[in-house]
């Protein structure tokens, strides 16, 4: 295969055959998220029903196959991977694939980084640092131990607050993700701002999406942000900065806390305007858009040839279907989800 290398701008050097990605509304894709698993030790009960229905170990791409197909997009012009899941960290063996992608950051890879429950932190912090990981996303919708055990089934909270001690111990920056929840979470906001402005931790609030079936009303835990903004506006100053992560996160800083606070709004306020990212399966599904079914079956291309042009051409004709935004709606007649797949399946 060719390899001439071209410098396309200030873009890192592309192969030949490996154009920028931009797709037809002008935006530059250069954010790929990867789920490399649909399995979580977890079973939130905003996102996953209780008893479910995994992948076959066998339908999934092997490490090798999904560091081949991050390769592909860093020479396209991706210049941050998140691994995500379900939970990235109970993928037999991740750590090949973060070693690996950890020796493209600088030679084409600007940032790797991953979402993660923090239930495997403890035993990953430092070696997670070793490979280039330098800020991770913590998932932590509450702080008292019972109503976490309630929300996510499943989950120990010391297990998570030993994860987030021993990471932040390794070096690794830390951002809380908390699902704003009605009538759970949401008056423990200010605590949550408190907690993680004290440790030197960003908080990003989300509004719960709908995506796929559970056996919660979704009507009866979704919380406008619009709402619970207003709330926390009564105990803090919140001040509108330019902050950004490359993510659909809009930030403000808490004066009183001098921390940053997001606000993730897919129902309340469309973030798609400046979507910079695509999200590919454990698979090898390639979703252009969180909220749309549309999708493109790169594990063809992938095993077709060992020459990467026909991946290249793949993925290419993928991101010209590449939507303007996303279709999030709560149907309140019939309580369905807007999109029939679970996050696990696509990643956050």
């Amino acid at each position: 295969m060719n390899t001439r290398v071209e410098t396309i701008g200030n873009a890192s050097p592309l192969t030949a055959d490996a154009h920028p990605m931009i797709d037809p509304f002008g935006r530059a894709v250069t954010y790929l998220r990867v789920s490399v698993t649909d399995r979580c030790d977890f079973r939130c009960t905003y996102c996953m029903a209780e008893n479910m229905t995994f992948l076959p170990k066998k339908d999934l791409l092997t490490l090798e196959e999904l560091d081949r197909l991050c390769s592909a997009f860093i020479e396209k012009g991706v210049k941050k991977i998140r691994l995500t899941g379900g939970e990235p960290l109970v993928r037999k063996n991740i750590m090949y694939l973060v070693r690996q992608l950890g020796q493209r950051i600088g030679s084409g890879l600007d940032e790797l980084t991953l979402t993660t429950n923090g239930s495997q932190l403890a035993r990953h912090a430092e070696e997670l640092y070793d490979c280039g990981v330098r800020r991770i996303n913590v998932s932590l919708d509450t702080l008292d131990p019972d109503k976490f055990r309630k929300v996510t089934r499943w989950g120990d909270f010391a297990k998570v607050m030993e994860g987030i001690d021993a990471a932040q111990k390794a070096g690794i920056r830390i951002k809380l993700n908390a699902v704003a929840l009605k009538g759970f979470n949401d008056v423990e906001m200010p605590e949550m701002v408190r907690f993680a402005h004290g440790r030197g931790m960003d908080l990003t609030v989300i509004e719960t999406m709908p995506m796929g079936e559970i056996e919660e009303d979704r009507t009866d835990q979704y919380l406008p942000l619009s709402e619970l903004r207003a709330d926390l506006e009564r105990q803090f100053t919140l001040t509108e900065i330019d902050y950004q992560t490359g993510g659909p996160a809009r930030y403000v800083r808490v004066e009183e806390t001098d921390g940053r606070l997001g606000f993730i709004t897919p129902l309340t306020h469309n973030f798609c305007e400046s979507c910079n990212r695509v999200r590919l399966t454990c698979t090898g599904t390639l979703y252009m858009c969180l909220g749309q079914n549309d999708a493109a079956d790169l594990r063809a291309a992938l095993r077709a040839t060992e020459d990467d042009a026909l991946l290249h051409t793949a993925i290419d004709e993928a991101i010209t279907r590449k939507p303007k935004g996303h279709d999030f709606i709560i149907d309140r007649t019939h309580n369905r989800p807007a999109v029939a797949r679970h996050m696990s399946v696509t990643g956050g």
